[in-house]
């Protein structure tokens, strides 16, 4: 047995035509070196196994051969130094290379330095090698290579010729691999190559390896499927069978399929996260111009075209959020798997809900009108205050209203509960106000009628039992704590200012020291005073937030000052000052 060589060494491009998908940066290198103008320092950067490394060595050779072609069995070692930034990064190795610099190729005409990983040099090594980086020696080119150009120095990046390596591109990564596939002998599918060119995410040389290690897996076949098992990433078909079932709201068995797909040993975030890319290119598929940023193969996207007819955009677009929604709350949920089932389930129902827009609309009967008026008719005649249907348990028969607003109701009426089209739960209540109905003060209005009727007991009756300070600062406190339970702590230090005064029975009075927390504290106003009236049983209970308006105490600073000061406590002291002429 032959000693084995992994593909990214043995198919390492010897010449610039070889290199895949940085055609631009290879055409200009070819060019500099045909015409001469061959910069004394160039900056390689990119992302990780794009060709990098692999055109600067290219590069080194092709110089030091002339216009011709290189030939294969000329060495040019000697003339080729690569240094690594990363083991050699301080001073004292800068030094050494410059030391190396001054003395001239023995074969050849370049020495040529690669140093890879540049952007590891220390601050003092990168100042060490400003001067020489500027104005080496005729014989001296150096290549600097790094994945990371915002970490290099910018005296630094302004003496280089920057080249900017892009990420390779599925479609040359596959045709790439389809290549070295039948050079190996080895009978791969399309859509095998697809997926490994799309977990490389841009690098050949991790599609190379990733390549290897699946021809040991499975021989001289590669299949698609012993890609998806081995990467574990599902297949554009697991995709496309579940996101039927969910177009369909086949709501239980897109749920069991999402189980056998986790019983093959797939990663649920990794799931989720695939069927997001999905959604996202069955929308690029309902439009020709964003059909062509599909990469999958001409099976496949026909495929995508047929399952994108049979979905609704507005269907595509919910999904596509609710997956990404539910997807970033994956990692820190305690029970992951039910996340993803949770996303499943609303989706499935998205479109049962497109179809029943019904709600139930609840109007209390009036004497003398139909029994089923329209909510138009309704709303033609007074203006809606909506509430949670949860509160309207019997009709509000309150007489403390504010005198503006009446309910258009007699006592203990029945409300009548009507279903229709897209109509919100209301009660019909007439707010008779002078005022616009866009105005500040007609917002005010019914924001005060809102919290009168919120404050109402269920039974439409108003509680009014006996308060004590005691019983105040209870609950006071125990509201407090549960919003130290909340992690409310802004609302915590507003409650701690100042203990709560009770004044005629019903009128709780706070004082704060300024107009920010009377406005913080306002915020929160409905909130805590629902609780302090619950726990106290007592619906005529108000809070007063005053603020402690403290005179700022006057410095005294100038001589002047200290005499107006003195003369205003001793009037006399005017006579003493004028009779001796003396200065203040």
């Amino acid at each position: 047995m032959g000693e084995f060589v992994v593909s990214a060494l043995k198919y390492r491009p010897q010449n610039f035509v070889d290199v895949v998908g940085q055609q631009a940066i290879t055409q200009t290198l070819q060019n500099a070196i045909d015409l001469g103008k061959i910069a004394k320092a160039m900056l390689f950067c990119g992302p990780r196994g794009v060709g990098k490394t692999t055109c600067a060595r290219i590069f080194a050779k092709k110089i030091n051969s002339g216009t011709g072609e290189v030939d294969p069995n000329e060495d040019f070692a000697f003339n080729v130094f690569e240094l690594d930034a990363a083991s050699n990064n301080s001073v004292a190795d800068i030094r050494n290379l410059i030391e190396q610099v001054r003395i001239p190729p023995q074969k050849g005409i370049y020495k040529v330095y690669i140093i890879d990983e540049v952007h590891m040099l220390s601050s003092a090594a990168f100042n060490a090698f400003l001067k020489t980086l500027e104005e080496p020696p005729q014989h001296a080119i150096f290549i600097l290579a790094t994945t990371e150009k915002q970490k290099i120095i910018p005296t630094i990046l302004s003496r280089c010729q920057i080249f900017d390596f892009k990420r390779i591109s599925i479609k040359d990564a596959e045709e790439y691999l389809k290549t070295i596939a039948s050079r190996e002998g080895v009978d791969a599918e399309a859509e095998a190559l697809h997926l490994i060119a799309q977990k490389a995410d841009g690098a050949m040389r991790d599609a190379l390896s990733i390549f290897d290690r699946m021809v040991s897996y499975s021989g001289a076949t590669l299949t698609a499927k012993h890609v998806s098992v081995n990467l574990n990433i599902l297949d554009y078909d697991s995709y496309l069978k579940i996101t039927s079932l969910l177009i369909s709201g086949d709501l239980h068995q897109s749920i069991l399929n999402f189980n056998e797909i986790i019983d093959l040993g797939f990663d649920g975030y990794h799931f989720i996260n695939g069927l997001s890319k999905h959604f996202r290119d069955l929308l690029m598929c309902q439009n020709k111009g964003t059909a062509t940023l599909l990469e999958v193969g001409p099976e496949t996207e026909a495929k995508f075209l047929a399952q994108a007819e049979a979905a609704s955009a507005s269907f595509l677009l919910q999904a596509l959020t609710l997956t990404n929604t539910y997807a970033l709350q994956y990692k820190s949920s305690l029970n992951q798997h039910l996340q993803v089932e949770l996303c499943l389930m609303q989706i499935a129902s998205l479109e049962e809900g497109e179809k029943k827009k019904v709600k139930s609309y609840i109007k209390p009967h009036q004497p003398g009108s139909t029994p089923k008026s329209t909510p138009s008719e309704t709303h033609a005649e007074s203006k809606d205050i909506t509430v949670p249907i949860e509160e309207v348990v019997k009709p509000v028969t309150s007489p403390t209203l504010d005198e503006n607003i009446s309910i258009s109701q007699p006592e203990q009426s029945i409300p009548e509960i009507i279903e229709s089209e897209d109509a919100p739960i209301q009660l019909d209540l007439k707010i008779k106000s002078s005022v616009s109905g866009l105005s500040l003060s007609s917002l005010r209005v019914q924001k005060e009628h809102q919290n009168k009727t919120e404050e109402t007991s269920a039974e439409g009756i108003m509680r009014n039992e006996d308060v004590d300070q005691e019983a105040l600062e209870a609950s006071w406190n125990i509201y407090t704590e549960e919003m130290v339970q909340k992690g409310e702590r802004n609302m915590v230090a507003l409650l701690q200012l100042d203990i709560p005064r009770l004044k005629n029975q019903t009128e709780i009075h706070l004082t704060v020291t300024n107009d920010t927390n009377r406005v913080e504290l306002e915020k929160q106003n409905s909130i805590l005073l629902r609780s302090l009236r619950e726990r106290l049983k007592n619906d005529h209970l108000s809070i007063h937030i005053h603020v402690d308006e403290k005179e700022d105490k006057k410095f005294v600073y100038t001589a002047e000052d200290k005499f107006k000061e003195i003369k205003a406590k001793k009037p006399i002291i005017e006579l003493f000052k004028t009779t001796f002429n003396l200065e203040y």
